[in-house]
Parts: C-alpha cells; structure tokens; sequence
C-alpha cells in the first residue's frame, strides 16, 4: 500500500475523552481499519466519542438554528486537533425501538416499495400506495387500528368478586382504597362502594366495567369518572409495554391476552387492501413470507412500467439475504430483534447507497454472527470499502481483523490502565508485535478431551416455537452446555421458549438494564449500600449522607452531577455543576474519609482498585469485597463505580447481571452470547468462570458462536441446517470432538478448521 499523503488521512493529535492519554493515530481514508484491545481499553471513546461525536456535531452545524433546535447538542471532544474528517454514519447495535407500529418492512424502505408495487399492479387496486399502509388511516384495519391484534382482558385479574370497594376489592397496582383511582368509583354514585362486586345490579355492573367517561364532583372536585375496562386500556395497553415498570408488566401479563385481531386476522390492513392481488398474492403474505422466498417471488414479477423499483427493491431483498438476514419477514415487529440483527437490519440501508467517500463506522459488526456468516459480513465491509469509502470497525473477531487494511490496537489494559495506542500498522505487524491482541490473535482453544458427565437431564419435547421443527432434546444439567447454529436457526427459541422459568433457572441476556442515568453499577449491583455502611459507621453519621439521591445530594445539581438547562426551541445543554464539580455530593459530605478516601473518590474507582480498596486495613467491607470480586470475576474489573449504566454496551450489561445472580441460588443458568464484546483475552477468563460455576455444580447453558467456548463445552447441540424454514432442526448433538469428526454440519466444519489451525 502506497505511503498515504496527508490528504488521504483522518488526523487525531490529543485525544482525551474518557481514558484516553493524549492519544493521536492517523487513520487512512478509503481503506478498512480495525480497532482492537480489551473491553474498556478505549476504543469506543476513540472512534465513537472522538471521531464520531465530531463528525456528527460538524454536520449538525452546518443546519439552520432552527432545524439545530430539534437536535441534541453536542458538546467538542476533547481532542486537539482533527483533520481530515468525513461524513460519518454510524452502525451500532442499539436496538431497534419496541414501537409496535415499526416492522422490518417500514424500518426499512422495502415496505415502501412493495406498497407501490401494488398499488399499480395489485387487482383490483386499492388506490395509491399509501392506501396499502397500516399506519396511515386509509389503509388500516378500522377495527384494531392498523395494530393487527385485540386485547381480551380477564376480569378477575382486575378485582375480587367477594369484596367491596371499601374492601380493595380492585387488584389493579397503583388502586389502593384510600387512592384517587378508588375514591373516584366510591363517590361518583354509580355504584355501592360497600357492596359486594358479585351482589351489583346488571346496570351497576355495566356503569363499574364499561362506564364512558362522564365528569363526576368528587369531595368538590371536578373529576372524569371512566368504566374500569376502558381504563385500564388507556393507561396500561395503550402504552409500549417495554417501558412499562416489571410488575405492571407482570400485571399485564397476566390480565390481558392478545390475540390477532378477528376482522383483519392480524394483518393490521383493511379489506381494499387485502383484497388487491397480484398473481393470488396480498400486501399482507407477501411481507409474512420468509424474505429469501419474497425476493424469488419479486423475481417472477415482470412489468416494464415498474421494472426499474422492482430492481431497487430486488436489490434490497437480495441484501437481506446476503447479510444473513433471509429468514426475517418484513411484518416482523422491529422491537423483537437482537442487537446484531438490528444492526444488520441498519446497515441494507447502506449498502445500497450511492454515497462515496464517506465514513462507515461498525460496533462489533459480528455480534450474533456464526462463523459462517462473519465471512458474509467480511464481504460486505470490503464491498463498502471498494465503493470508496473509510471504514473503521472496532472488533475483537479474529476473523473480521484478519481483513483489515489497518490496525490500531489500544491498551495495554483496561480503564485506567488503558488509553494508549500499543500498535499501529498492518495485520502482519500486530501478529508480530507482542501485545496482549497480537499474542492473542493466534490463539485457539483446544478440545475439551475429558468431557464431564451429566448429572440429570433437562427434556425439552416437541418444541414448534416460531420456526422449531418438532425438536425434541434431553439438555444435559451439571455441565456446560453450549447451543449453536447460524444466526436464525432456532437457538433463542429452543432455550428461552422451552427451559422453564422461576425455581433454580437463572437467565441472564443483553437487554437493557431499567434505570436512569443516575444508576451506575454501584447502585444496580447494591454494592453501594455496604459502602455507605461502611463510611457511616467509620465517622459515626448516618448512611443517607452518602448518597447523592438521597440526603448527601448536592443541593444545587440534585446529586445529577450536572446541570440540565432547557433551552426551550434550542436543544437543552448539560454543564457541569460548578458548586459541586460534579461529583455529585455536597462540600459537608466530602470532609468524611474512609481509608483516607472520600465518598467521589470511592465512586470514581474501577472495579479492580475498589476491591484492593475494600479488602483490608480502615475500608475493609466484606460485604462490598464480595460484590466486587463477583464483578472483576465475571471481567469487569476496568469499569468504574459511578459509570452511568446508559454507557454500558450490551456485553457489559449481560456480565453485570450475572455478577448480580453469581450470588443467588440458582441451579441451571442460561447466557446468551455472553463473549458479545470480550477480547480474545477476556474469553479466557469467561471460560474459566464459567468452569468454575460448573465445578460448584451448576448447570451452564450457553447460546454462542464463539468457537474457543465450543471447543470448552462439555456437549454441544447444534441446530440448523440453515436459518428460518430451513433451520429448526437439531442436527447434531455430542461433545464437541464428536461434532469435528462428522464434520456434518456447518458449525462443526468451522469448528474442526478452527482447532486444526
């Protein structure tokens, strides 16, 4: 490769967000770069806060104030110099919004296309395009509005039949007796508030159920009193179910049944526009086909006077095929696809672009992803390249590194220990190089020779959730178990739709954990409680203080750490509180010591310092040493107590909660991808935890394409051959030395070229 010109380079001098220690790369333009190093060695605050956050924060100033006011601002990186910036899109894995109105199909702009497609081929057509969409009036299903679903809910969940209002016979959270909700159905006179709910009247029964609303004086105020059905609906039902607390969703659950709506069969479209076809095909069973069966479909399509849109949308079916996605269908709600789907499904936007000469930049592009599929994904990161375009990928996939043009690995360690550049330049010269990736690169798990044996089995029969063919298998308990097959095969489906929850099933996944942005990992893990213990005790004052949401908050900043100011039409800033400078506590609080230590000091330490800190001599806590060492152990000694848990990525998340059920009772746990984000070092240390938690006998399920936890586990069941309708079946089950010897399927061809390297 030629010697690039300073033209052909994206410059950082000085880079020192988060960790970073005056960092300064030089990144060539047009080529594909990969950024290594262990979780938390700052590669994300390199490419996402630093190269990101300025390209975006550019382009976002190029708008007018007004269009500025919808954005959130963006504050400059604290980097010295940048040069040479580009366009940059982002690729993450942030899930896609639960929004039930969102599917792949609108996610996408395949649903747009198809819409007008039939609008000008369907018979008889049901009128312009956007009379084929659920989400406009036009084209939805009057019935369930365009939702495709109806809600039955299940009365007995909602009261006691034996009791009086009086007597809280209204089991809904939130309606205690003495609460508005109540006092409103007691006085509005529709009603005996002390008579039995079986002994009503059929009128009073109605008024109660299914009342509208109505303004009642209730004690003198003005009031609506509304049935209780209708209400229920509006404040549960109406709003997306994700965000609601667990045990309203728990109530939820358990009162309302969903079931697909009887006039439009769930399809969430009127009559017209399920009635218009095209060859016997509605809108409707074309986007519930299999993608990779809907795009031979739209090959059979010829029209010449819409040949150039079939040929986009031929384009952008073919994509989702190649990227691994073919068994999605475009009515799949976007709210139920994992982080890597998600980030796939984001990236068919781009590869059909005509734009050049921009930035792509990927988080771990090979989340989700079998070995088979990396390859895929590889082809499509260069294809993106040879467009013309700088592509900066931060992985930890020996395989997507292997195809890089240019390498910066950060480190040498994590956090504190962390934030300089260890190497910089080709793959070669990182194998050669002697850091902890090069060494790490080569490096292969071998086969587990001395499998252990089962202690009982766990029977799953018959299994058909989403595309599971009949499976049947006996999941063996007490060792380590680990499921694969290609992205899409069934492997969610078989674990989380047949391994029973509650007793002794502790299941620990990537989705976010609920909490503000003043939940750090002290506050989830409960590791600050003994350490508030432990500083009240040792200045004779009380635990609150050491709080900062509760009495120890600095008055000014309400323990926020910053200031929010609204800007009304201008998007709201947050500056850093100048009374407390942000550490969140008040100037009283910080004259108490533990360990010569204040309550900031403690709470800006990593994981690793904390549990030497918490180990022995004045700030020895056992209860805090406990939660701290389940945390380093589970590697993620680098992150720091006060960290927001907003920042954590969904690998961190899923470690963070198995530090948290480490300590609980639980016989039989199940990860899902729990490398998702873990150095090739890191994988190491999983493996042994994850060891050591069979050895204290647990049980260990694990869903995961990583080959090095393959070649540990103790029995491997493999589910395929392929994904969607032609995945679903358990093709082969056996230790892993089994699986390379057949070589019979794909999992164990990867496999056996992995430990044969």
């Amino acid at each position: 490769m030629h010697v690039a010109d300073s033209h052909d380079l994206i410059k950082v001098h000085g880079a020192r967000e988060n960790n970073l220690k005056d960092v300064s790369v030089d990144i060539p333009k047009r080529r594909l770069t990969v950024f290594t190093g262990v979780s938390g060695s700052g590669k994300s605050s390199l490419v996402f806060g630093t190269i990101a956050a300025e390209s975006q924060r550019l382009i976002n100033e190029t708008y007018s104030a007004f269009v500025q006011g919808f954005m959130p601002s963006q504050s400059r990186p604290d980097v010295d110099l940048l040069e040479g910036l580009t366009t940059a899109i982002i690729v993450d894995q942030e899930r896609m919004g639960a929004n039930s109105r969102s599917t792949v199909g609108t996610a996408t702009d395949a649903n747009a296309m198809l819409r007008i497609v039939f609008s000008r081929l369907g018979v008889p057509s049901a009128g312009p395009s956007f009379h084929y969409s659920f989400n406009v009036p036009a084209g939805a299903c009057p019935k369930c509005e365009g939702m495709g679903t109806a809600n039955d809910i299940d009365l007995d969940e909602l009261f006691d039949r034996d009791k009086s209002l009086a007597e809280g016979a209204i089991t809904i959270p939130g309606y205690s007796v003495d609460g508005w909700l109540v006092r409103i159905f007691a006085a509005s006179g529709f009603v005996d508030a002390d008579k039995p709910i079986r002994d009503y009247t059929e009128q009073e029964l109605h008024d109660f159920l299914y009342k509208e609303p109505v303004k009642v004086k209730v004690e003198n105020i003005n009031m609506t009193y509304e049935g209780l059905v209708p209400r229920v609906q509006k404040s549960f039902l109406q709003k997306d179910k994700e965000a609601l607390q667990p045990h309203i969703r728990a109530f939820v659950d358990r009162a309302v049944t969903f079931t697909a709506c009887p006039e439009c069969g769930g399809t969430r479209l009127n009559k017209a526009a399920l009635e218009s076809r095209i060859d016997g095909v509605n809108i409707a069973d074309a986007c519930a086909m299999q993608i990779s069966d809907l795009a031979d479909w739209v090959r059979g399509i010829k029209d010449p006077a819409v040949a150039p849109l079939l040929a986009t949308l031929q384009q952008t079916l073919d994509s989702f095929v190649e990227i691994g996605l073919g068994y999605l269908s475009l009515d799949r709600p976007s709210g139920t696809l994992s982080g890597g789907e998600a980030q796939r499904t984001k990236m068919i936007r781009h590869l059909g672009s005509s734009l050049t000469d921009v930035s792509y930049i990927f988080d771990e592009p090979t989340v989700g992803l079998h070995p088979h599929d990396i390859q895929r994904m590889n082809g499509l990161l260069v294809r993106l390249r040879d467009k013309g375009n700088t592509v900066l990928v931060v992985e930890h996939k020996p395989e997507t590194i292997a195809i890089a043009d240019h390498v910066v690995d950060l480190g040498p360690g994590a956090g504190g220990a962390g934030g300089t550049v260890c190497f910089e330049g080709t793959v070669e010269g990182l194998r050669a190089s002697g850091t902890l990736t090069g060494r790490h690169l080569d490096y292969r798990a071998s086969l587990k020779t001395d499998p252990r044996t089962p202690t009982g089995t766990l029977p799953i029969r018959n299994a058909t959730r989403h595309n599971l063919r009949d499976v049947s298998v006996d999941v063996p308990l007490g060792v380590l178990c680990v499921v694969t097959g290609v992205a899409g095969s069934g492997k969610s489906s078989l674990i989380h739709g047949s391994v029973p929850k509650g007793a002794g099933v502790v299941s620990v996944d990537q989705t976010a954990i609920r909490g503000s942005r003043r939940s750090n990992p002290a506050t989830y893990t409960g590791l600050l409680d003994p350490i508030r213990t432990a500083f009240a005790k040792a200045n004779g004052v009380k635990p609150a203080l050491f709080s900062a949401n509760s009495a120890g908050a600095c008055p000014n900043c309400n323990g926020n750490g910053v200031i929010y100011t609204d800007l009304a039409m201008m998007a709201g800033v947050a500056t850093v509180c100048e009374e407390c400078e942000g550490k969140r506590f008040q100037a009283a609080v910080l004259e108490y010591k533990l360990g010569g230590k204040d309550i900031s000091e403690v709470l800006a330490m990593s994981v690793t310092e904390a549990e030497a800190f918490f180990a022995a001599g004045h700030a020895k806590s056992p209860g805090a040493h406990a939660i701290l060492h389940r945390m380093a152990d589970v590697g993620l000694g680098y992150l720091t107590l006060g960290q927001p848990l907003t920042t954590l990525s969904g690998g961190e998340r899923q470690r963070l909660k198995l530090a948290i059920h480490m300590a609980e009772k639980g016989g039989v746990y199940v990860l899902d991808e729990p490398t998702t984000g873990l150095h090739l070092a890191d994988v190491e240390q999983l493996l042994k935890l994850l060891d050591r938690l069979v050895d204290s006998g647990k049980s260990v399920i694990v869903i995961e394409h990583h080959l090095a936890v393959m070649a540990r586990a103790d029995w491997i069941i493999d589910l395929g051959p392929g994904a969607g309708h032609d995945g679903g079946r358990l093709v082969f089950e056996g230790t892993p030395a089994a699986l390379v010897a057949a070589r019979s399927t794909l999992t164990g061809e990867h496999l056996a070229k992995y430990v044969e390297a």
